[in-house]
């Protein structure tokens, strides 16, 4: 056996720059978004993670649409010059530099204490667009000032109170959001047994596991009690689950009139937001709604709901061609936008996948999410030989049946 020179060590040995930043060497350990989410399950209580994670009743909805995921196929083309790929896509005519934006959600500063202001840092500066929710933890004007250049969508739940509805809307339109989002697919709070089972409220409710739990993760506890209180910043009443803020406030009797209501109090953008069925959509579009978006709350209302990504061609063959729809749902990966752009989807909005982030490692984990799901885009795209977004087509996938049958 030779004797080492230790001279050579050093042609062996190349430190990270994130080498002395724990936080950040794991981050850029993290492959892919499935990476991302055991790193979240392992930094937040365990009932903070499952509300992220879990979906409605037995959560078969959920798995469905990640299985109709997998069984995509795609076919390849050689012979292409992919020296150049264009990853860009316009959604209600503002340009994006991937086919997909950030989907609305709540109870965000429980996730980490920076919510929805660590999620706008997180993408500064990359040109993706952001919605958010009704019942986000950062209020229209706070994440307004935090993200100042960043495309602004806003997600509507119309409430019993029309008043306060119009409120909502002159607010979000005085800080420059463009567009609404409206949810329709929430007449009633599905059943999430898997917040029930640990307490999950504003404010928690405690139980003895959920303290033994939360003991674990003492730097998530410290940052929580170091921040201002956690409540739905848009809202007046902000206690309770979000099954009881449902049935308190939400408006069970929406209708077509509805619609029309809200297009007399907006003037931008209407973006129909639950649609599962090609009556609907067609419904919304008489009704001069400006986009649809596919979606069942990702698996989180009804409990058996179709699956988004298996409505959208017939959805997308209903419509005329040049009418925008979005869909989201058990989307993980760029393959999973790649297919959800060759089906017929103009965009994908994520929600899980940069919510993992955001748990994982703040504004941090959120850009390196985002920063996974690109590279996937371009990659898919690449070996599929397709150079830009408007390539995609039916041509370039199908969904493989289920084994067995």
């Amino acid at each position: 056996m030779k004797r080492p020179r230790l001279r050579n060590v050093g042609n062996y040995l190349n430190f990270s720059d994130d080498f002395f930043n724990l936080e950040r060497s794991r981050l850029t350990r993290v492959a892919d978004i499935a990476d991302m989410r055991e790193l979240a399950r392992r930094r937040v209580p365990k009932g903070v993670f499952d509300y992220v994670d879990g979906a409605a009743g037995t959560e078969e909805a959920l798995r469905r649409q990640k299985d109709y995921y997998l069984r995509a196929e795609f076919t390849p083309r050689l012979l292409v010059d992919i020296s150049k790929i264009d990853t860009s896509t316009s959604i209600l005519g503002v340009k994006s530099p991937m086919p997909f934006a950030l989907a609305p959600t709540g109870f965000t500063r429980l996730m980490h204490h920076s919510g929805e202001v660590g999620v706008a840092r997180g993408i500064k500066d990359s040109g993706l667009h952001y919605a958010l929710s009704t019942l986000g933890t950062t209020s229209i004007e706070e994440l307004a000032k935090a993200a100042p250049s960043t495309r602004k969508i806003f997600q509507l739940y119309l409430w019993k109170d029309r008043l306060f509805n119009i409120e909502l809307l002159e607010r979000a339109a005085r800080e420059g959001y463009d567009s609404v989002a409206l949810t329709l697919d929430t007449p009633i709070a599905g059943l999430r047994n898997r917040d029930v089972r640990n307490g999950f409220t504003i404010p928690p409710t405690l139980s003895l596991s959920s303290l033994i739990d939360i003991s674990m993760h003492p730097r998530w506890w410290f940052n929580l009690l170091a921040s201002p209180p956690i409540e739905f910043a848009n809202l007046k009443s902000t206690s309770g689950s979000v099954a009881d803020l449902v049935g308190q406030v939400f408006d069970p009797a929406i209708t077509a009139k509805d619609i029309h209501w809200l297009r007399e109090h907006w003037q931008g953008k209407i973006i129909a937001k639950g649609v599962t069925t090609t009556e609907d959509a067609l419904t919304l579009v008489d009704l001069g709604v400006d986009a649809i978006w596919i979606s069942n709350h990702g698996g989180r209302q009804l409990e058996m709901a179709p699956i988004p990504l298996e409505v959208l061609p017939k959805i997308r063959a209903g419509l005329p061609a040049e009418y925008e729809i979005y869909i989201d749902g058990g989307v993980t990966t760029g393959a999973d936008i790649i297919a959800a752009i060759a089906l017929g989807a103009n965009a994908v909005f994520i929600g899980r996948a940069y919510l993992y982030g955001l748990m994982a490692g703040g504004q941090d984990g959120v850009a390196r999410a985002l920063e996974i799901l690109s590279k996937e885009v371009r990659t898919q795209m690449g070996l599929m030989g397709v150079t830009s977004i408007d390539q995609l087509s039916e041509k370039n996938v199908k969904i493989r049946p289920r084994e067995g049958r």
